[in-house]
């Protein structure tokens, strides 16, 4: 492996080392924000990036990736492959848990032995929502769905079994790629006259474009010796009402949104009321600036028109 080299930069008016020749491993590429990472790749030509997705590597079998990292070593892996079905997740709870908690814990293994930084992400439903102020990373976790505990068992390993890295918490993730709420909007706005969307659960919408240009700073950023939580959304905060009709909004779309309750919406799965996450220690330990997630969004919403809106 070659050896890594170092260059002072500056960012945020904070000093850094911009490391050089890191070799880094994404697996979960084809996914929101493997593909966004996949897309800002190509601005840290100092990096050799290996995109990974199931095809290519199952992190689920542990003699598979025995075999693979005998033979390819990395300085820093990011983990962005999870199972996300919330609903799904109730049922299919082996699968669920094989995913998000069990190969989690092997990649954190094999990072170790490679003395690679381990970067992993998780999920705001690891929270129960019921604080009435936004959720830090001293908090308990308390999840309500089965989804949220395989998250949460996956942290738990994460901690326990990866050397140093860093453990992103995140919140209502979408882009521009694959299957995702925006996407869902914008579908139905476009073919049906009117569409029901709950109001009682608030949070904070996140680009996957804005956590994958995070993360990727963070790595030439982070100094610490063991894992660390950090929690990162955009700013603001929404209910999923208000999210659907900033996205029609934006995109010139015209359907009607009917508020509804969750208990009304009858969703079988339990989910936070309230799961806002407090950024600041993100922002004070990397000088970051974060941007409101109306912003983002219309940033995503150009891109998947292809920019031909006014």
């Amino acid at each position: 492996m070659q050896e890594v080299k170092y260059v002072t930069l500056q960012l945020c008016s904070l000093t850094y080392h911009k490391k050089q020749n890191v070799n880094i491993l994404v697996t979960g590429a084809n996914g929101q924000l493997g593909s966004e990472i996949g897309r800002l790749a190509g601005d840290y030509k100092d990096h050799a990036f290996r995109f990974t997705d199931i095809e290519d590597l199952d992190i689920t079998d542990y003699h598979l990736l025995a075999t693979y990292f005998s033979a390819n070593r990395f300085d820093c892996i990011i983990n962005c492959a999870a199972y996300t079905a919330v609903d799904k997740a109730e049922e299919e709870r082996d699968l669920a848990m094989l995913v998000n908690a069990t190969a989690a814990g092997y990649l954190a293994e094999f990072a170790k032995k490679m003395s690679a930084l381990f970067i992993h992400i998780s999920t705001d439903y690891v929270f129960d929502g019921k604080k009435n102020r936004p959720y830090n990373e001293k908090d308990n976790p308390k999840p309500l769905s089965y989804y949220g505990l395989t998250k949460l068992r996956g942290e738990e390993t994460v901690i326990r079994t990866a050397g140093r890295g860093m453990l992103f918490r995140t919140s209502w993730l979408y882009s521009s790629y694959g299957k995702n709420f925006v996407r869902t909007i914008l579908d139905h706005g476009m073919r049906d006259d009117s569409l029901k969307v709950i109001d009682d659960q608030t949070g904070t919408p996140t680009y996957a474009r804005d956590l994958a240009a995070v993360v990727l700073q963070c790595i030439d950023r982070y100094d610490k010796k063991h894992m660390t939580i950090y929690h990162y959304s955009n700013e603001g905060l929404a209910s999923w009402y208000d999210f659907a009709m900033a996205a029609l909004k934006i995109a010139g779309i015209s359907c009607e949104i009917i508020p509804v309750s969750t208990a009304a919406y009858g969703s079988k799965t339990k989910r936070p009321y309230y799961s806002v996450l407090d950024k600041e220690k993100i922002k004070h330990d990397f000088g970051i600036s974060i941007p409101y997630w109306r912003d983002s969004l219309e940033t995503c919403i150009k891109e998947i028109f292809g920019n031909k809106m006014s």
